[in-house]
């Protein structure tokens, strides 16, 4: 039987909307972000809105920060992902390499916290945190010591055989705190010998352990081991949700900004769809999602917090109101010679 020309046109507009719908079902945004909780919380709680809402998939490639920048740099000319969380660190270091794309203007951009807005836009801040000091509650009541107030406690003689540091060469929490004391000590970003020459006299000897990250924090803190350390309070917030006695100060001083930032990839497969995603995410539809699945202090402030996280960390806009930034274009400039002279000096 011959088929009109009508018919046969038809069936090829009919083919043609099926492969075109196939296609746009199966489309898929990577994005590069830690694993574990993160990414339990973003694929469970946060990205199924927008895949609803735009018809994607949205797929992540986990890894530590230094993991997904180096997959970026490895495949730059043609990359995989499309969207990036990096902490604010190895950010700096990724827009300083070229890997990433000015973000869209849009209303969420212009609704952050002005300090979550990254080199002329490259970046934004996705999440805010804040290394300050984290507690024992249990050791501080059976002591009778009242809570911590600035970062100079660390070199408290009472504190002998009781402060657990992080490595400052492989921990940002243990960069932060030493920085912090750097500062007081009349040192800066480009001047650390302050900090290194008078460790050894005042936080070294209360020193009971340097860890290489906060992993064995929980133990110390349930067998008594540590009694005070840089943390920051979605990290308290996390051992609290577990029952350890835990409490978070923020320094007089001020605590130092952690961010995670976000950026989209420079030559990404889907620009467009990227910088949506992006604008989704800083969103305060976006950072509402991520404050309730994982507890992620928000950097737009329009965004919500569920009542619990309110009560443990109090209102944001106070959190924010005395944060410390440092310098990192200047910290990753000698970061290596830092990293070796903590290892060889500090850690002996």
């Amino acid at each position: 039987m011959k088929l009109s020309r009508k018919v046969v046109m038809c069936a090829a507009a009919l083919a043609l909307g099926a492969s075109s719908a196939a296609w746009s079902q199966s489309k898929t945004l990577y994005v590069g972000m830690n694993g574990g909780s993160m990414e339990k919380a973003y694929t469970t709680q946060v990205f199924p809105e927008f895949e609803k809402a735009n018809n994607v998939k949205v797929v992540v490639v986990p890894g530590t920060s230094s993991d997904v920048l180096a997959k970026l740099l490895a495949n730059r000319n043609s990359p995989q992902m499309h969207v990036v969380f990096l902490d604010d660190g190895v950010m700096a270091r990724a827009i300083s390499m070229g890997v990433c794309q000015k973000l869209d203007d849009s209303p969420a951009l212009k609704a952050l916290y002005p300090f979550a807005r990254v080199k002329g836009d490259m970046a934004a801040g996705v999440q805010l945190g804040m290394t300050g000091i984290g507690y024992n509650t249990k050791i501080f009541k059976e002591k009778g010591w009242a809570a911590p107030t600035s970062w100079s406690d660390f070199a408290d003689p009472k504190y002998k055989g009781k402060v657990v540091f992080q490595s400052a060469s492989s921990s940002t929490f243990g960069l932060h705190g030493f920085l912090a004391l750097n500062r007081i000590w009349g040192g800066s970003e480009t001047n650390v010998e302050p900090g290194f020459s008078k460790w050894a006299t005042t936080v070294g000897p209360n020193v009971v352990e340097y860890i290489p990250n906060s992993a064995k924090l929980s133990e110390m803190i349930q067998t008594g081991e540590a009694a005070i350390f840089p943390l920051t309070p979605t990290a308290v917030s996390e051992l609290q949700d577990k029952g350890i006695p835990v409490a978070y100060v923020a320094p007089k001083e001020g605590a130092v900004q952690l961010l995670v930032d976000l950026c989209v990839v420079k030559n990404s497969p889907d620009n467009a769809m990227a910088q949506k995603l992006a604008q989704f995410l800083l969103s305060d539809k976006g950072e509402t999602l991520a404050a309730a699945a994982g507890a992620y202090i928000p950097t737009n402030p329009n965004a919500t917090v569920p009542p619990a996280m309110q009560k443990r960390l109090g209102k944001i806009g106070d959190l924010v109101k005395n944060i410390k930034t440092v310098d990192w274009d200047a910290i990753n400039q000698h970061r290596a010679q830092w990293d070796q002279r903590w290892n060889r000096q500090i850690e002996q």
